[in-house]
C-alpha cells in the first residue's frame, strides 16, 4: 500500500545496510521520473540521473565510496549529476517548448506578444549573462555592477561564478529529494552519501570534466540493523522562526 507525503517523510530514514532482495527497476526509473518533476531555478533542469544497476560498477562505485555499507550493501545505486556546462541546451529546449505553446494559443485568438517577448528575453538575454564567464573574471565584474546597482534599488546578486554553482546544486538537490520520498512511498529505502571520492566516481560513469556530483544514493531494502539509531532533531522551537 502506498504512503501519504507525510508518511513517506517520516518512513525515510537514511538506510546503512540493506537486504540482498532484488529490486524492480522500473519502479526506481518511475521514482526518477518524480525526480525531474522537481522545482528548479529558471526551468533550466542542469541535471542528470545515473540509475547504476551493473554489479560491476555497484563494486567500483563502492570503493569509490569508501566500501561504506550504505554503498557496499545497495542493491542499486543512483547519482545526482550537476550538468551546470549544459546551460545553452536547456535555454534552448525551454525556448523551443515555450515558441510551441505560444504559436498554439496564437491561433486560438489568444495575445501573446507581450508573454514571447519576456520569454524570449529571459531564455536567449538573461539566461546567457548568468551563467556566461570566464576564469571568474566576469563575475566579479557583474558582482560589482550589482553592488552599485543595488544602492538604489533592488537586483539579482548572486552572480559569481561559486554563487551559480550552488544554485544549481541547490536544484539537483531537491530532486533527489523527490527520488528519496518517491522511493519511501513504495517501500524502498535509499541513502544519501556525501562521502565519496568525486574524481574516481567522475571516471567510473565517463562523466566530463565540467559534470558535478551532486549525491549518490544507495538503494535498497533495509535490513533490521539498517537504521543506525533512532531519528534525532534539535528543538523545533529552535529553528522555527515565525515573523
Amino acid at each position: 500500500m502506498s504512503k501519504t507525503v507525510s508518511e513517506a517523510i517520516k518512513y525515510r530514514r537514511s538506510v546503512r545496510k540493506y537486504k540482498t532482495t532484488p529490486l524492480d527497476e522500473e519502479k526506481i526509473k518511475k521514482c526518477i521520473r518524480n525526480a525531474t518533476l522537481a522545482p528548479n531555478s529558471s526551468n533550466m533542469q542542469l541535471w542528470e540521473f545515473y540509475h547504476i544497476t551493473d554489479k560491476e560498477i555497484l563494486k567500483k562505485l563502492s570503493k569509490a565510496c569508501f566500501n561504506q555499507n550504505a554503498a557496499k550493501t545497495a542493491v542499486n545505486m543512483v547519482v545526482f549529476v550537476a550538468r551546470r556546462d549544459k546551460w545553452r541546451e536547456r535555454a534552448k529546449y525551454n525556448l523551443d517548448f515555450l515558441e510551441d505553446m505560444f504559436d498554439k494559443q496564437e491561433k486560438k485568438g489568444i495575445d501573446v506578444g507581450r508573454r514571447r517577448k519576456v520569454s524570449r528575453n529571459y531564455y536567449k538575454k538573461i539566461m546567457p549573462t548568468i551563467y556566461t564567464d570566464f576564469l571568474g573574471i566576469v563575475g566579479y565584474y557583474k558582482k560589482i555592477l550589482s553592488f552599485f546597482i543595488g544602492l538604489f534599488r533592488p537586483i539579482y546578486r548572486e552572480v559569481l561564478f561559486s554563487d551559480v554553482r550552488v544554485i544549481t546544486h541547490k536544484s539537483v538537490a531537491l530532486a533527489a529529494q523527490n527520488f528519496m520520498l518517491s522511493m519511501s512511498e513504495i517501500g524502498y529505502d535509499t541513502c544519501p552519501m556525501e562521502g565519496s571520492d568525486t574524481t574516481r566516481v567522475k571516471k567510473i560513469l565517463k562523466l566530463p570534466r565540467k559534470a558535478e556530483i551532486n549525491m549518490i544514493i544507495g538503494c535498497g531494502i533495509r535490513s533490521e540493523k539498517g537504521v543506525y539509531t533512532e531519528r534525532f532533531r534539535v528543538p523545533f522551537e529552535k529553528v522555527y522562526k515565525k515573523i
